[in-house]
């Protein structure tokens, strides 16, 4: 644990998921240019959200399973409230031939590698996570 980073972002399942096992390569954000974590660059783990609305839910599932022909696991089944992997993210861009891409922002992702589960709380924007349980 202690060799994981110390920032994560959390992202809203299934698009968690994805990130970590479909290959999604972008995380959409809707953050305004004025806002300073548009320009970090570095490792960060992701945070599966503990809460997704049924419409949330429904969105990502017809995007994923339409357009990209990826099926995520029932949501029942999907790991929430805790740090499930991580990425390093490369750069944030207003545009991308990624058909991941639909936000206003995204931040680019590679490197990504999937860790066991440890539950945490989350928070909104880049947080530090140790301790946040």
């Amino acid at each position: 644990m202690s060799d994981l980073p110390a920032l994560a972002l959390s992202v809203r399942q299934p698009w968690a998921w994805a990130i970590i096992h479909a290959g999604k390569d972008i995380e959409n954000r809707s953050w305004n240019g004025a806002n300073p974590g548009l320009k970090f660059r570095g490792p960060v783990c992701i945070h599966a959200a503990k809460n997704v609305t049924w419409s949330e839910w429904d969105d990502a599932l017809f995007f994923m399973m339409g357009k990209m022909d990826v099926h995520p696991p029932l949501r029942i089944d999907i790991a929430k409230g805790g740090i499930i992997g991580t990425a390093d993210i490369v750069d944030c861009v207003e545009v991308s031939d990624s058909p991941w891409f639909f936000g206003r922002y995204g931040f680019v992702l590679r490197n990504v590698q999937p860790v066991e589960f440890i539950p945490c709380n989350g928070a909104l924007g880049f947080f530090k996570w140790q301790g946040a349980a």
